[in-house]
């Protein structure tokens, strides 16, 4: 399993949901809390502003399901499948990602600050506005992907690959252009200047 970063320790839980368990395609503002789900198929949920604390999911099926003004908080999700999911202005807040895929997923708004992504395959994900403040995309396949108007500030971004990736309007200032490849992706000037000063280059 894929480290936390600073070894935090991934949270016990106290009760498990197996895939029997889960008949429900449509929840509103329900509280989960320390509860592991084991190959659940959530596909097709429409998630309304629920909250899931200190959660693992093992072998969860999220594919096309939407996520609205929820939470999912400090949480564990291992092997999952995100095909063509949307998450809409949610809280993702210390989640950990260990494997799985996410083709299509869509990420508008919300919070996944502190969430740990070390070596996913993002390369069909998109974010857009996103808060992702120290997030962890260390060694993360982000080529072609979309990141526009996200904030990166203080992301761990160490062999990530955001060739031909798509990072318009994002926070770069934390990037180490040494250590990131960037080869044919799509910016703006005052991104190419901040890049520029990161390499010791002199403007003007």
């Amino acid at each position: 399993m894929a480290e936390r970063r600073r070894g935090v320790p991934t949270p016990s839980t106290d009760r498990t949901v197996r895939d029997r368990d889960w008949t429900t395609n449509d929840i509103t503002g329900e509280q989960h809390e320390r509860t592991e789900f084991v190959d659940v198929d959530m596909a097709d949920l429409a998630n309304r502003g629920s909250t899931f604390t200190e959660c693992v999911f093992r072998g969860v099926e999220f594919n096309a399901s939407t996520h609205t003004e929820a939470a999912f908080l400090n949480c564990t999700f291992i092997r999952c499948e995100f095909f063509d999911a949307a998450f809409t202005d949610c809280k993702l807040v210390g989640s950990m990602f260990d494997g799985g895929s996410f083709d299509l997923l869509k990420v508008v708004g919300g919070d996944w600050s502190f969430t740990g992504m070390p070596g996913l395959d993002l390369r069909r994900a998109s974010f857009r506005g996103v808060r992702m403040q120290d997030v962890d995309l260390t060694g993360a396949r982000c080529q072609g992907a979309e990141f526009t108007h996200v904030d990166l500030s203080e992301a761990w971004l160490h062999n990530a690959d955001f060739s031909k990736a798509d990072l318009r309007g994002s926070d770069l200032t934390g990037i180490d252009p040494t250590a990131v490849k960037l080869a044919g992706a799509r910016i703006e000037p005052d991104q190419a200047l901040t890049i520029a000063v990161a390499l010791g280059l002199r403007i003007g």
